[in-house]
C-alpha cells in the first residue's frame, strides 16, 4: 500500500481500491497503556471480541464490546455505540479502529499469539540496535507468561 500522491482525492482512491487483504492493514488500533506495558507492542488489529475505549468523536469515552468488523468499509461496531433511524429502529455507528483504543483483548488463539510474540521479537531487535527503549524487568516478566 503506497500512496504516492499528495492529492486526497488520490488517496481516498487508492485506500478505496485496495483489495481486502492490504485493507485489514488499516483496520489496526492502539493498545491501552496497561496492555501496552503487559505485552510490550503498540497496536494490534481490531477483532470481533475485543473490548476497546472509543478516545475521540462523539462517543469518546464509551467503553464496548467489538460487535463486527466491516473490512470493506474499514470501519468497527461497538456495543452500544447505536443511533436511531427515521422508523425508530437502533443501527449500529460506524466507528474507524484508529479512534480507539484496545482495551481487553479477546480470544487470543494461536495466530493472534503468534502476531504478538513476532512484533515482541521486532520490538527486542530494535533495542539491540539502539532505536527503542529496554522494557523494565516487571515488564520482561510478563511477556514471557504470554
Amino acid at each position: 500500500m503506497e500512496l504516492k500522491s499528495k492529492q486526497p482525492k488520490k488517496q481516498r482512491r487508492s485506500i478505496f481500491n485496495l483489495s481486502l487483504n492490504l485493507r485489514w492493514r488499516l483496520l489496526t488500533a492502539p493498545l491501552s497503556k496497561e496492555l501496552r506495558k503487559e505485552l510490550g507492542i503498540k497496536r494490534l488489529h481490531v477483532r470481533k471480541g475485543d473490548v476497546v475505549r472509543i478516545v475521540k468523536g462523539d462517543w469518546k469515552g464509551h467503553e464496548g464490546k467489538v460487535v463486527e468488523v466491516d473490512i470493506k468499509r474499514c470501519k468497527i461496531f461497538i456495543e452500544g455505540v447505536t443511533i436511531k433511524k427515521a422508523d425508530g429502529t437502533d443501527v449500529f455507528y460506524p466507528i474507524h479502529p484508529s479512534k480507539v483504543a484496545i482495551v481487553k483483548l479477546g480470544e487470543v488463539d494461536d495466530v493472534r499469539r503468534k502476531i504478538i510474540e513476532r512484533r515482541q521479537k521486532a520490538r527486542e531487535e530494535l533495542v539491540k540496535v539502539g532505536k527503542a527503549k529496554p522494557l523494565n524487568e516487571e515488564q520482561m516478566r510478563l511477556l514471557k507468561t504470554v
